[in-house]
């Protein structure tokens, strides 16, 4: 058994490839494209239909570089931007890659779980939220003492704005409907969050009740 748990974290070599860089490039390089051809936007996204009857088995990796329009990569880009860099140089490039890729990937793959035991089929689920929500989660835990200005305006700090951040998310899946994928930002979270204990040996909880306890001055 413990040998098991040595090899889950063992850690990857530490390099700094730029990878939040080259990850912004592709998911432009794959919007461009995709409005250029609708077929290749149905083909890269998240249908239940299309994965169970046309086994479609790769969308639930490819949804995450599909995006709707330019602010739904606009935004999602930012947050790739301003936190991608700062958490690959602490967690090392391949570290920040396996977080960002598996955490997407079993945010799509939860949520085409969802869809087909609730019988949402007309649905594609596109857009890296679930990978960005995950690293948000990622930045409050490595610097919870840093100020993010929420809209721009209101400094905040970094663990209250995922909390905050995550209680929306819980009110606007249980309350609104619309075409925003709620459930797939809160699946970032808790897969993040795993992640996090499994793979890191670290407790997100603990380190957002520590910084509460000692906030930022």
């Amino acid at each position: 058994m413990q040998s098991k748990t040595s090899g889950i974290r063992k850690s990857f070599p530490y390099t700094f490839k730029n990878f939040s860089l080259i990850l912004i490039g592709i998911n432009v390089t794959v919007f461009f494209l995709t409005n250029m051809s609708q077929e290749l936007k149905i083909y890269l996204s998240l249908n239940p239909v299309l994965f169970m009857r046309d086994h479609f088995y790769w969308t639930p990796l490819t949804y995450m570089f599909t995006h709707s329009g330019m602010n739904h990569i606009l935004f999602n880009m930012l947050g790739l931007f301003f936190f991608g860099p700062q958490l690959e140089e602490r967690m090392g490039s391949w570290e920040f890659l396996s977080y960002y890729l598996g955490t997407g990937l079993l945010s799509g793959a939860a949520s085409l779980v969802i869809y087909l035991l609730t019988g949402t089929y007309n649905v594609f689920l596109m857009g890296a939220s679930g990978a960005i929500f995950a690293l948000l989660l990622a930045f409050a835990v490595y610097f919870p003492h840093s100020k993010i200005y929420l809209f721009g305006i209101i400094p905040m700090q970094t663990t209250l704005m995922v909390s905050l951040y995550a209680g929306i998310e819980v009110f606007s899946l249980l309350f609104f409907r619309g075409n925003v994928a709620h459930m797939t930002h809160l699946a970032g979270l808790f897969f993040g969050y795993l992640y996090f204990m499994i793979r890191l040996g670290l407790d997100p909880i603990k380190v957002f009740k520590d910084s509460r306890n000692n906030p930022w001055h």
